[in-house]
């Protein structure tokens, strides 16, 4: 599971002001890049910490805030969610006030939960990837049981209609085979498909 897209979220706490930055990444370097180009935007600052996970890589940074109590916190909340191919970044402008280690961290942490509840989460599910050539007046009859319960890949229009796609549902193949009198769809392979967790 991984945020489908950049989500922005922003929190006053004593004055310091937070900026929580969630975006998909799907390898260090992704990060880094984010990472600079968020350090560039908010070139006044006074902290950009951060957390990643990808795959196996797991990094946090505090940029300079006391140790632990910024981007360990940040990659706790990831973790609890479950999330893979994620960073988040949080931006702090100092407001004045000393917060503490425990404040720090209830901030640093809150702002990366309240970015979540406003992200898009999304997963890649594999599903079996078909084929069917078909003439073209059997193939209209399909139109709508196919747009309900696949997701369309491609159609092909040459002497006859060659359409492949995903099924959401195995048991579809059966009223597949009726409406065509027979035809079986041909697996090819699988597909990655990004379904939206929440």
């Amino acid at each position: 599971m991984y945020v489908k897209e950049e989500t922005v979220h922003r929190i006053t706490i004593e004055k310091s002001r937070f900026i929580a930055y969630l975006k998909p990444v799907f390898s260090e370097d992704e990060y880094r890049e984010y990472l600079k180009e968020i350090r560039k935007r908010h070139y006044d600052a006074t902290h950009v910490c951060s957390a990643l996970i990808c795959g196996n890589i797991k990094r946090s940074s505090d940029d300079g805030e006391p140790s632990g109590t910024a981007g360990v916190p940040i990659l706790n909340v990831l973790e609890k969610k479950g999330l893979d191919n994620t960073c988040c970044l949080v931006v702090r402008y100092f407001g004045g006030i000393k917060l503490g280690t425990g404040g720090l961290v209830r901030a640093y942490g809150g702002a990366c939960q309240e970015a979540l509840k406003e992200a898009v989460i999304v997963e890649d599910i594999s599903y079996p990837k078909y084929q069917l050539k078909l003439p073209y007046d059997t193939a209209n009859k399909l139109d709508s049981i196919l747009t309900r319960n696949t997701y369309l890949l491609e159609r092909e229009y040459g002497e006859d209609v060659t359409i492949t796609f995903v099924l959401k549902d195995e048991s579809v193949l059966a009223k597949i085979e009726e409406l065509t009198k027979g035809l079986k769809p041909m697996m090819i392979g699988e597909e990655k498909i990004e379904k939206v967790i929440e």
